[in-house]
């Protein structure tokens, strides 16, 4: 056997332990689906991605979280290997859209390996055309299976719009988050400064944005209506470490 052949049978090995993980670990975890990822050479190829429901990959990414905030992420991460495993192909599981805030890394909080999210990050985490056309291309054209928006505590962002920040092309930006600061039923102090405030917005900002993302793209609408993809929110709580998905 050449080297490139046993490469190419390593590859296949290895994803095929990945995804019997996937499957086979522990109920404890999850709450009954126990499913969590074992990073080796190589990510799920597209028939393993592919019998994965919605609800599994959410489930995946909240027992990575849980397993970020216990410092116990997977021990056998190998991102060299990961990097040349994907370079020709690439299936990932779901699409994530967050800030670009440097505290909330989705990958990393989620205890997820390269290959196995798309991920288009955009100050306060708001659905522009080009985003909306990024994630068709994740769901539509690429497989994913689940469109996570999400949010953080403390947003930057968020405290702009409220403020009502002018600066360049942000001012824009900041515009787009406005109608979340209007939304948002709060009964105290409506400041910047409270962050309990501007915590409500990020939520409601999500929600939003979620609601935007349904009405401006059919291509996704449709896709969530036959139950081929999820979307669904979350808030990244910079202080605890925890991604709360929304109801």
């Amino acid at each position: 056997m050449n080297d490139s052949n046993g490469k190419q049978l390593e590859q296949r090995q290895s994803g095929r332990r990945r995804f019997l993980t996937i499957l086979g670990a522990t109920a404890a975890a999850g709450g009954g689906l126990g499913l969590r990822l074992a990073y080796a050479a190589n990510t799920m190829t597209k028939e393993q991605r592919d019998k994965l429901s919605p609800d599994e990959i959410i489930a995946l990414m909240k027992t990575g979280n849980e397993r970020f905030l216990k410092g116990a992420e997977q021990p056998t991460h190998n991102y060299i290997a990961q990097q040349r495993a994907v370079a020709s192909d690439q299936h990932p599981v779901a699409v994530i859209l967050s800030c670009i805030d440097s505290r909330a890394p989705a990958e990393i909080i989620m205890d997820l390996g390269i290959g196995d999210v798309f991920n288009t990050r955009v100050a306060g985490n708001i659905a522009n055309d080009d985003i909306l056309g990024s994630l068709e291309f994740a769901c539509k054209a690429a497989g994913a299976k689940v469109v996570l928006v999400m949010g953080h505590t403390s947003c930057g962002a968020i405290q702009g719009a409220i403020d009502g920040v002018k600066l360049g092309n942000l001012t824009g930006l900041l515009g787009k988050i406005r109608p979340a600061v209007e939304a948002t039923d709060y009964k105290g102090e409506r400041s910047a400064k409270n962050l309990a405030f501007v915590d409500a917005v990020a939520r409601k900002n999500v929600e939003l944005t979620i609601d935007s993302i349904r009405s401006n793209s059919p291509v996704l609408c449709d896709l969530e209506s036959t139950n081929a993809i999820k979307i669904v929110g979350a808030i990244y709580n910079l202080n605890t470490g925890k991604v709360d998905f929304l109801a």
